[in-house]
């Protein structure tokens, strides 16, 4: 079993990563999180998960291990494979993930490409102890995004309203608890316009 990988990041688009250990070069499927923090480096740590199928042996590369573990995680879900833990850890973080789960945010799950309602309700249930167990969730105040209180009131107006603008949830609550926590006296009407002009 591999563990990880270190080497020569010799490679690099948003979906995957080479990186050159002891000569052989190791084409690593990555999140657009790993992508951000190993962008311009040129030597690399990438913690590795193995899919090995009959007809593919394909590798997951991940920049910590909390990500990793995130993703073991997720594909432990009914409905959610590699691919679409991918596409989870790439629109949000591992900690942003960990407090849509523990919040119960069935919404915002499903506002990634390729959740439905059913397998946002599975990953809610499935994973919402485990998180906490694992120690994943001690990511989330590591992570900033609940280090600073929000008015979820007006967090979830401004997202509500952003949504019916036909903006995906995701990308939208991240944006609009951004905001807040910067200005948290800001009304729904100037957080909105704010989020307008970072989510387009």
């Amino acid at each position: 079993m591999i563990d990880y990988i270190k080497g020569e990041l010799t490679e690099l688009t948003p979906a995957l990563a080479t990186v050159e250990a002891a000569g052989v070069g190791y084409a690593l499927n990555i999140s657009l999180t790993t992508y951000s923090s190993i962008q311009g480096k040129r030597d690399v740590k990438l913690y590795v998960y193995e899919a090995i199928r009959e007809d593919a042996y394909v590798l997951y590369g991940f920049v910590s291990k909390k990500e990793r573990e995130m993703f073991e995680l997720l594909i432990t879900v009914s409905g959610v494979g590699p691919n679409t833990a991918r596409m989870m850890l790439s629109s949000m973080s591992v900690a942003e993930l960990c407090e849509a789960i523990s919040r119960g945010d069935e919404r915002l799950i499903k506002g990634i490409k390729g959740i439905g309602k059913m397998t946002a309700q599975r990953i809610i249930v499935d994973l919402r102890d485990k998180i906490v167990t694992m120690g994943i969730a001690e990511e989330i105040p590591a992570g900033g995004t609940v280090a600073t209180p929000v008015n979820s009131a007006v967090r979830d107006e401004a997202v509500a309203a952003l949504t019916m603008l036909g903006f995906a949830p995701a990308p939208t609550h991240k944006a609009v608890t951004s905001i807040l926590q910067g200005q948290p006296d800001l009304p729904v009407e100037q957080v909105v316009k704010q989020a307008l002009k970072q989510i387009k």
